[in-house]
């Protein structure tokens, strides 16, 4: 059933937290994202301001002690759901995806940004992944009947545009200059780039991870679009969005490591392709699933 059909118009986070290694405190923060009244709940357009600054002094440990504009708590509600959990103990670092109908969304994710920020202790942090706070990128994408604007208004000072995707390669070595090579070759502000791509090196688990945002664009020249081509397409309110492979993307370092003589160890992708995204977060909110991460790989895998 599509979310129109639902009545419902879709929105996502990928919500990046600091910390991986303490499991009840990444699965304290996915749920306090379910909550009905939670920190923003009713709030107007002024409180919502001082709610925002709170959050960015917290965000830098200005303040040490919570402000009553976020004590708000609650039952679940029925139109969010934690789709996805993705942890990396290496980078002590957390992705939690987190939809919801786009009037809903704000209200869960500042919930969540509270929970990280009166559990993770900034001054004993430690991960090879570079952090600016407790709560480190809160990116808002339309799923289906929202556009970017929308989101935009609801995100405020936090940030919204077409879906990013986080797509990973470790290559088979503990070279960190070659891996940063490979991840300049396909960084999308180069010449012979791919489209799209930010991109990073980092030392993990004892090789080398090429990491890369892969922004979504538009584009009416793009005419190829498939799991094997270099390019795959989705749409939100009849516009159309492109984005480079994840398989290209792992095919185009695994070229580049193999002409210095190494190999592969694997991909991983965090989280969803926008499209299953979409499709996850229409299933769980239709079913009432707000703790969707727990059950997902039974359902779509």
């Amino acid at each position: 059933m599509s979310s129109s059909r639902l009545g419902l118009r879709l929105a996502v986070c990928l919500l990046n937290i600091s910390e991986a290694r303490r499991k009840y405190i990444v699965e304290n923060v996915a749920k306090a994202a379910l909550l009905e009244k939670n920190a923003s709940a009713g709030l107007q357009d002024t409180e919502i301001d001082d709610f925002l600054r709170c959050a960015h002094m917290l965000f830098s440990k200005r303040l040490h002690t919570i402000p009553s504009i976020f004590l708000h708590i609650g039952q679940k509600h029925p139109e969010v759901s934690v789709l996805n959990v993705f942890s990396d103990q290496g980078y002590n670092r957390s992705v939690i995806t987190i939809a919801a109908s786009v009037a809903e969304l704000g209200n869960s994710v500042l919930a969540a940004c509270l929970e990280a920020f009166q559990s993770i202790d900034m001054e004993v942090q430690e991960g090879i992944h570079p952090c600016l706070g407790a709560v480190d990128l809160i990116p808002i994408y339309p799923l289906s009947g929202v556009g970017v604007e929308e989101c935009g208004a609801v995100a405020r000072s936090i940030g919204a545009s077409p879906y990013v995707m986080n797509c990973n390669v470790t290559i088979d070595s503990q070279d960190l200059a070659l891996g940063k090579e490979i991840a300049s070759a396909i960084r999308g502000s180069n010449v012979n780039g791919l489209r799209g791509v930010q991109t990073m090196a980092f030392p993990h688990e004892g090789k080398i991870e090429i990491a890369c945002n892969v922004e979504s664009f538009e584009d009416q020249e793009v005419t190829e679009t498939s799991e094997g081509s270099q390019y795959m397409a989705y749409s939100v309110l009849g516009d159309h969005f492109y984005y480079v492979s994840p398989h290209y993307i792992e095919a185009q370092v695994k070229k580049l490591a193999s002409d210095q003589g190494i190999g592969i160890k694997g991909r991983a992708l965090i989280g969803f392709t926008p499209q299953e995204c979409k499709n996850c977060a229409e299933y769980a909110i239709k079913e009432g699933i707000g703790e969707f991460w727990k059950i997902r790989r039974g359902i779509f895998m």
